[in-house]
């Protein structure tokens, strides 16, 4: 093994805490933080508060969170699912965001929840935290998977706006998806220098796009404006066939835009004085891009073809359709969509390195095959490069899926938000029911206990109705094509994990370093 990609050396290289905290070449800072949690510190801590904020947004990406989806949100009844919808998930998510900001400010390390649920687990910690690690793991991968193919399928709905008759067949998006994949490969393994710029950037590109957006769709509003009565709460029920159960398929959007918040805490030991600043960038992250967010669905509600055309959208992304149909032309719609297309690539770019590092995080405490290649950092460009390469060789893999079952891919989707969302329920119930909190109150930021608790419970609650709403089809009566896979796939997920944990991992595997946290 080259020097390049060993771990670094000893302490001998790192400066002191103190030289480190008093240093401003963002090598390393607040080293007695991470090395109080077990660990020594290998990455450089080059993102500050905003960036990481930025970086959260990225992942979050409005107009593509909301925008990809928002297919779901047409079946889910309209302009009320869509409007109403959104200010709950809103409010929902926001307790899931407190909720992971207090456990990570208790243990700010890129090991995330798999720690948190080993250090407040008051028996089995291992099988504990082995479960919730490839919980984690297998969330990460999933809903990075999800915004790529996305991405790729995005790419094809553009096209179509030109050549209506021409969809990229299987193998077509296929190697789009692909190409989605090396080239985010490419800039998160040799850009970790610029990447807190690209998610400054982001953040000014979804700005100005959402305000484009604005404007343009209003301006034109070729197919009429609704009345704010319409605009804001026509519900119909028509299209899912669920009844009255459809304004909670109109959920799916905006569950999925912020499903993958609790991310950032991989980026914990990229970042100075992490027990305030990864918190603060996760619990400022719902209320920042909700806001930005009503000013994006707002004007697509007022200004919507109706729901029957846009649900036969090709390739089943609405957002082009409905900004081409609404500027009355495919160029207008390209233009926007372009806007959508920059905000993917980030998200893309962003959220492959939160699963990057999450990915190393597991490698580096033995809990995958391959641990000790998955778990070098290189030194050169301070980037656990060969667990980026793990992360974008199963995308790769299970994108062939899509060459056999559409329906089976299409669940890929689900399981990212149930796997994050399950692992984010383990360590939240564990410090509430099993802990009393107790953990979570020491924390340099936290809800406080009245507060907390509340959070904590709406947060569970919440999670728990989202799991099982992600398992279920969007239209009855369902065929095979259209049912929804995600459960089968989660659970075969879960039975090789536990596979791998029989037949290896349990001898090797002994949990994180065990700490008192900060």
């Amino acid at each position: 093994m080259s020097s390049v990609e060993s771990k670094l050396p000893d302490e001998k290289a790192s400066p002191s805490p103190e030289e480190a905290n008093e240093s401003g070449n963002g090598q390393h800072h607040d080293l007695d933080s991470l090395t109080a949690l077990g660990y020594t510190p290998e990455l450089q801590r080059n993102r500050s508060l905003f960036t990481l904020l930025f970086q959260t947004l990225a992942i979050a990406a409005i107009p593509y969170g909301e925008g990809g989806p928002f297919i779901y949100a047409v079946f889910g009844g309209g302009q009320l699912s869509v409007f109403v919808g959104w200010l709950m998930v809103l409010v929902l998510d926001e307790c899931v965001a407190v909720s992971l900001s207090e456990l990570a400010s208790r243990y700010p390390t890129s090991a995330g929840p798999y720690y948190w649920s080993f250090q407040i687990a008051k028996r089995n910690k291992t099988v504990l935290s082995f479960i919730t690690g490839w919980v984690w793991l297998i969330g990460n991968w999933t809903i990075t998977l999800s915004v790529n193919f996305g991405f790729a399928s995005l790419i094809s709905a553009t096209i179509a706006m030109y050549h209506p008759d021409f969809l990229l067949n299987d193998w077509q998006l296929l190697l789009v998806f692909y190409a989605v994949c090396l080239a985010s490969f490419v800039i998160c393994a040799f850009g970790n220098k610029i990447l807190p710029m690209v998610d400054t950037i982001c953040a000014a590109w979804t700005a100005i796009s959402i305000l484009i957006i604005l404007i343009a769709l209003s301006v034109k509003a070729d197919v009429g404006r609704h009345s704010a009565s319409y605009a804001l709460g026509h519900y119909d029920t028509s299209l899912s066939g669920w009844g009255g159960f459809t304004f909670f398929i109109g959920l799916l959007p905006a569950a999925y835009t912020f499903s993958a918040i609790g991310m950032i805490s991989s980026m914990a030991e990229e970042v100075a004085d992490p027990a305030m600043k990864v918190p603060k960038a996760m619990a400022l992250c719902v209320p920042v891009g909700g806001i930005a967010g009503l000013f994006f669905i707002i004007p697509i509600c007022v200004t919507m073809p109706p729901l029957a055309d846009v649900a036969a959208a090709p390739v089943f992304q609405a957002i082009p359709y409905i900004f081409q149909t609404v500027m009355g032309s495919p160029g207008g719609g390209l233009g926007l969509t372009f806007l959508v297309l920059g905000v993917t690539m980030f998200c893309s770019i962003s959220i492959t390195v939160a699963a990057s590092r999450c990915t190393w995080a597991f490698a580096r405490d033995d809990a995958i095959p391959g641990s000790k290649l998955f778990s070098i950092v290189n030194t050169k460009l301070s980037v656990p490069v060969w667990a980026l390469a793990l992360v974008t060789i199963v995308q790769m893999l299970l994108g062939l899926i899509n060459l056999g079952s559409t329906s089976a891919f299409n669940a890929f989707v689900a399981v990212g938000v149930q796997a994050l969302a399950v692992s984010y329920a383990i360590p939240i119930t564990i410090s509430l029911v099993w802990n009393r909190r107790v953990e979570v109150n020491q924390a340099r930021w936290n809800a406080g206990p009245l507060i907390g608790t509340i959070v904590n419970v709406v947060a569970i609650v919440w999670i728990t109705f989202e799991v099982i709403l992600f398992s279920m089809p969007t239209t009855l009566p369902t065929t095979a094509v259209g049912m929804n896979y995600s459960s089968v796939i989660l659970v075969g997920f879960m039975a090789i994990s536990a596979a791998w944990y029989f037949v290896h991992a349990r001898k090797v595997y002994k949990g994180p370093p065990a700490s008192d946290g900060l």
